[in-house]
C-alpha cells in the first residue's frame, strides 16, 4: 500500500500509514505523562486503528526507543516504508538527525517492526548538514543532494559513495524489474560544436542543454535518455512518479505522470504527452496513487497550500479537491480490501487520537468525524456539469449500437431463411420429391458445400452427378442405441478408401406434421478393422514397406509393382463410418424420421475438392421401440457380442484413449497376459485385434486394442463408458508392468499414422514441384494415382519406428534439390498457370507442415 509522511504543528511529530495503520512518531525529552523532561531523548511510536463502530481512530499498541544522546540536538527528518533486503518485507523507517559540536552531523535509519521494537539498521556522520533532495529507498538506501552533487549510502556497504552522472536535479528515484536501483532526472549535455556556433537564448539554452536520463546506481551508467519525457518539458517539470516500464528490443519505456509549474498534471507515454489535466490549485508538489476497486484508479495530488485534488486515470478528470488539510494518507483504513484517502485537517493531532478527519473512496465508502471545509457545493456543481458532458455521447453510444444490433438481427434472420430453403430443396432432391421453389426464391439458394461458382445454373446437373446410387458404395446401415447416445453405421465397400477428413455422415431430420427439417448434430468417426490376424510388426521383414513407397519415385519399374501388388501381408479389412448424436432432444416426438447422408470431398490432381452426396437410407425411431428394447444395446451373459454391429457402436459411442507405451529394460510380453487373465478379456473372433472386457464391475464392455510394435513398445488403445473406468483400467495396468515403464497420452493418434502421412505429404510436394517441368507435368495425373494407391499399401506394412524416421531424411533432400532445380530453371508461364501452380504449391506445403507439427507435438 502506499504510504506517505506528514509532519504536524510540532515538527518533531510525523505521522506515516502502514498496513491500513496510522503510526505517529514523537520525539521527546522523557515520556508522555511525565510533567517535567528529562534529558534523555526518546523516540516514542502509537499505532493507531480507524474503528467502523465508533468511527473515530483508536489507539492499538506503543513502543519507545531510548538515544543515548545527552545535550545534542535531535530533529526527524522523514519517515516511509521501505523494503529490507534481508527478508524483501516493507518496513516503517524514520531518520533522525543528531547536530554535534564543531559542525558534526550523524544520521541513525531505525526500523520498526510488527512487535514496536526499533531497530538501528545505518548510522554515519557527514560534515555538512543534509538540507535538500533526501530519499530513503529499498535495502534501505539513503540519497541526498550537497551543493551540486548526489551522493547515496547503502545498509549492505556503508560508504558513502557520489553519483557519477552529471545531474542537476533527481525528479524519482526506485526500483525497477530487471534492472535494479535507477534514478531518473535532469541531465546536462553538452551542446555539439555547430550547435554552439550560434548563440541560443536562455530559455533555449536551460531546454536543449538538459534532458532526462535513467541512470543505474549498480552500474553507475546511463540506461536510458529516450522515450521518457520531451526536452521542452524539462524546465516545468517539477515532480514525476512512474506508473510502467517495460523492455522492447533492448530499449527501455517508461508510461508516467508528472507535475509542472503551470498547474498541470501530464501523462506521458514513451516520450509523448498523452492526457493533461489543469489543477484546481497552484503549486503543486506531489502525487500519490489510489485504487478504489473496481477499476475506479485516481491520482491524489497534493500541492503546498495545504490543499489536495483527486483526478480520474480513465478520463483525467478532476473528480474532488479538498482544502485547509494538513496530511493526505492512502492505504485501506477500514479494512475493505480496496484503498480509501484519509484527510486529516489542520489542528487535527492531540495527544491522544485524531479527532477532525475524513475517509472516503469517492464512491460509497465515506467516513467523516465532522463537516470539513471541502467546498462540497462546488463539488456538486463540477459533477452535474459532468453528468451533461458525458451523458449525451453515452447516448449517442448508445443508438449506434441499437442500429448495429438490428442490423445484425435482420443478417441474421435472413441468412437463417436462406439456409432453411437451401436445405429444404436439398432434402426434396435426396427424397425424390418435386421441388416447387420459385424461381425468385431459387436465386437465394446457396451451395451446402462445395463449389461456389455457378452453382445455381447448374444446379439439376451437378447435384444429378454429384448425387450416386448407394448400391455403389454402401453395403449396410444401421443404428443403435448406447445409453443417451443414437449411433448410426454406414458400412461402406471395401473399394472405398476414406479419411475422417475426406467424409462426413449427416442425420437430417424431418417430421410428418411439419416440412421444415432440421441437422442433428453429429460426432463423426471412421473405424477400419482387419478380419485376419497378423503377426507383430517387429517380427516382419524389415524395409519392405518402405520399399513399397520408394517405388513411387520410379515410375516406369513395372517389377517393383509387382512385387509390392502381391506381398503376403495384404488383409481385408472392414471399413465402417459412424455417426452419433444425443438421444434426449429427439426424445420429445413420439417418433421420428432421419435421412442417412454421406458426402465424399474428393480431390483430382490439384483441382477445386468435388463433393459426391450418397443417400444410405433412413433411421425409423420411436418411443415404442425404446420402451421394448428394440434397438437398446445389451450384453447376454452367453455371447456378449451377438452381432458385429454391436461391436462397431461400442467403437463410436465410447470415449477413446490412445496411449504408447515403452519398457527400455523389459519386454512387453506381459501385456496380452494382463489383458487376458487380469481384465477376463476375450478376443473378438471376427476382429483378432479387439478385446473385450468380460470383468464384472464397472469394467465390463471395456474394448481393448494392443498393437506391439517392437518388443519394448506398444500402442494401447481404450474405448470406455467415461473417463473414471479409463482410470481403473491404467491403474490396473501400472500393477503387472515392468519398472521403469512410460505411458504416454497420444492425441493425435498413433505415431505410425502420422509418420506414414507425413512421408505421404512430401511426396505429394515432390509431385507438384516436379510439375513445373513440362515433361513431369505430362505424367502427373498418373503419377498422383499411384501415390494414393502406395497410400494404401504402405499404411498395411508397417516397419519399425527408428526406419521410418531415417528414411523420412530422403525424402527431405530430394525436395529440397526439386525446389534448389525450380529456382535455378527460366521457365515462362502463363499467368493464369502460374496461380494456379502457386495455389497447389501452398496448398500441399500446407497438409506437409501440419503433418510435421503433429509429428513433432508427440
Amino acid at each position: 500500500m502506499t504510504s506517505k509522511q506528514a509532519m504536524s504543528s510540532n515538527e518533531q511529530e510525523r505521522l506515516l500509514c502502514y498496513n491500513g495503520e496510522v503510526l505517529v512518531f514523537q520525539l521527546s525529552k522523557g515520556n508522555f505523562a511525565d510533567k517535567e523532561p528529562t534529558k534523555t531523548p526518546i523516540l516514542h511510536v502509537r499505532r493507531m486503528v480507524f474503528d467502523r463502530g465508533t468511527k473515530v481512530f483508536v489507539q492499538k499498541s506503543t513502543g519507545f526507543f531510548t538515544i543515548k544522546e545527552e545535550n545534542s540536538h535531535l530533529k526527524i527528518m522523514c519517515c516511509n516504508c521501505v523494503s529490507d533486503f534481508r527478508t524483501g518485507i516493507n518496513l516503517p523507517y524514520i531518520v533522525i538527525e543528531k547536530n554535534k559540536k564543531n559542525n558534526v552531523f550523524e544520521y541513525f535509519l531505525l526500523i520498526l517492526h510488527s512487535t514496536n521494537k526499533f531497530e538501528m539498521r545505518l548510522s554515519f556522520k557527514l560534515g555538512y548538514e543534509m538540507k535538500d533532495g533526501l530519499r530513503v529507498l529499498n535495502g534501505p538506501l539513503i540519497l541526498w543532494r550537497h551543493v551540486r552533487a548526489f551522493f547515496f549510502i547503502s545498509s549492505q556497504t556503508g560508504k558513502v559513495v557520489s553519483v557519477s552522472g552529471n545531474f542537476s536535479s533527481i525528479q524519482w528515484a526506485g526500483e525497477i524489474e530487471n534492472l535494479g536501483m535507477v534514478l531518473l532526472g535532469l541531465k546536462e549535455c553538452c551542446l555539439s560544436e555547430e550547435e554552439c556556433t550560434q548563440e541560443p537564448s536562455k530559455s533555449d539554452y536551460a531546454i536543449w542543454n538538459t534532458k532526462f536520463c535513467v541512470y543505474s546506481l549498480e552500474s553507475q551508467e546511463v540506461l536510458s535518455d529516450i522515450y521518457i519525457i520531451p526536452p521542452a518539458y524539462s524546465s516545468v517539470v517539477t515532480y514525476v512518479h512512474i506508473c510502467a516500464t517495460e523492455i522492447i528490443k533492448n530499449q527501455l519505456r517508461i508510461s508516467l505522470i508528472a507535475l509542472t509549474r503551470k498547474n498541470q498534471l501530464i501523462s506521458f507515454q514513451n516520450g509523448t504527452p498523452k492526457n493533461v489535466c489543469q489543477l484546481p490549485f497552484g503549486d503543486p508538489c506531489a502525487v500519490q496513487l489510489m485504487d478504489s476497486g473496481g477499476g475506479n484508479l485516481f491520482f491524489v495530488v497534493s500541492f503546498i497550500s495545504n490543499n489536495a485534488c483527486a483526478v480520474w486515470k480513465e478520463s483525467f478528470q478532476v473528480a474532488a479537491k479538498w482544502e485547509k488539510l494538513s496530511l493526505v494518507l492512502i492505504d485501506d483504513f477500514i479494512g475493505s480490501g480496496t484503498e480509501q484517502v484519509l484527510l486529516l485537517f489542520k489542528d487535527s493531532l492531540n495527544s491522544d487520537c485524531l479527532t477532525s478527519f475524513k475517509i472516503t473512496d469517492l464512491g460509497k465508502i465515506n467516513y467523516s468525524s465532522e463537516p470539513s471545509d471541502c467546498n462540497e457545493d462546488d463539488l456538486f456543481e463540477d459533477k452535474q456539469e459532468n453528468r451533461y458532458l458525458v451523458v449525451p455521447p453515452l447516448e449517442t453510444g448508445l443508438k449506434v449500437c441499437f442500429s448495429s444490433f438490428r442490423e445484425l438481427r435482420q443478417h441474421l434472420l435472413l441468412k437463417e431463411k436462406i439456409i432453411s430453403k437451401s436445405y429444404k430443396a436439398l432434402i426434396n432432391l435426396v427424397q425424390g420429391k418435386d421441388d416447387n421453389t420459385s424461381s425468385a426464391e431459387e436465386e437465394c439458394l446457396v451451395p451446402l458445400c462445395g463449389e461456389e461458382e455457378n452453382s445455381v445454373h447448374i444446379l439439376d446437373e451437378k447435384l444429378s452427378d454429384n448425387f450416386q446410387d448407394s448400391e455403389q458404395l454402401v453395403e449396410k446401415i444401421w443404428y443403435r442405441v448406447i445409453d443417451d447416445s443414437l449411433v448410426v453405421g454406414v458400412k461402406t465397400t471395401s473399394s472405398l478408401k476414406l479419411s475422417l477428413n475426406d467424409v462426413t455422415l449427416s442425420l437430417l431430420m424431418d417430421q410428418a406434421h411439419d416440412s421444415r427439417f432440421r441437422l442433428l448434430k453429429c460426432q463423426n468417426r471412421v473405424i477400419k478393422l482387419s478380419t485376419n490376424p497378423f503377426p507383430a510388426p517387429y517380427l516382419m521383414p524389415c524395409e519392405i514397406g518402405l520399399e513399397a513407397k520408394r517405388v513411387k519415385l520410379t515410375p516406369d519399374s513395372k517389377k517393383e509393382e509387382s512385387f509390392v501388388c502381391e506381398h503376403p501381408s495384404k488383409k481385408e479389412c472392414v471399413q465402417i463410418i459412424t455417426a452419433v448424436t444425443s438421444l434426449s432432444p429427439l426424445l420429445a416426438f413420439s417418433k421420428f424420421c432421419c435421412t442417412v447422408l454421406l458426402q465424399i470431398m474428393e480431390r483430382e490432381s490439384g483441382n477445386c475438392p468435388k463433393d459426391r452426396y450418397v443417400v444410405c437410407g433412413r433411421v425409423f425411431l420411436s418411443l415404442e421401440d425404446l420402451s421394448t428394447g428394440k434397438y437398446l444395446l445389451t450384453f447376454p451373459k452367453k455371447k456378449p457380442i451377438e452381432h458385429m454391429e454391436d461391436l462397431f457402436a461400442l467403437l463410436a459411442a465410447f470415449h477413446k484413449s490412445c496411449f504408447q507405451i515403452t519398457s527400455p529394460g523389459y519386454a512387453l510380453n506381459s501385456m496380452k497376459v494382463w489383458l487376458l487373465e487380469h481384465m477376463k478379456c476375450e478376443i473378438i473372433k471376427e476382429f483378432p485385434e479387439v478385446y473385450f472386457c468380460e470383468r464384472p464391475g464397472s469394467f465390463y464392455g471395456t474394448l481393448f486394442t494392443w498393437k506391439q510394435r517392437t518388443p519394448f513398445e506398444g500402442i494401447l488403445i481404450i474405448y470406455s463408458r467415461n473417463q473414471t473406468v479409463m482410470f481403473q483400467c491404467l491403474h490396473n495396468l501400472i500393477r503387472i508392468l515392468p519398472i521403469n515403464c512410460f505411458l504416454k497420452n497420444l492425441k493425435s493418434g498413433s505415431e505410425n499414422f502420422l509418420i506414414d502421412n507425413m512421408a505421404f505429404t512430401l511426396e505429394k510436394e515432390l509431385v507438384t514441384l516436379g510439375s513445373l517441368s513440362s515433361a513431369i507435368a505430362k505424367h502427373e495425373s498418373n503419377f498422383m494415382q499411384r501415390c494414393e494407391v502406395s497410400k494404401g499399401k504402405s499404411s498395411v506394412v508397417a516397419a519399425p519406428l527408428s526406419d521410418r524416421r531415417e528414411n523420412i531424411h530422403p525424402y527431405r533432400k530430394e525436395l529440397q534439390r526439386e525446389k534448389k532445380k525450380m529456382l535455378q530453371t527460366n521457365l515462362k508461364v502463363s499467368g493464369a498457370l502460374y496461380r494456379e501452380i502457386t495455389l497447389k504449391v501452398a496448398e500441399v506445403q500446407l497438409k506437409s507442415d501440419f503433418a510435421a507439427q503433429k509429428l513433432s507435438n508427440l
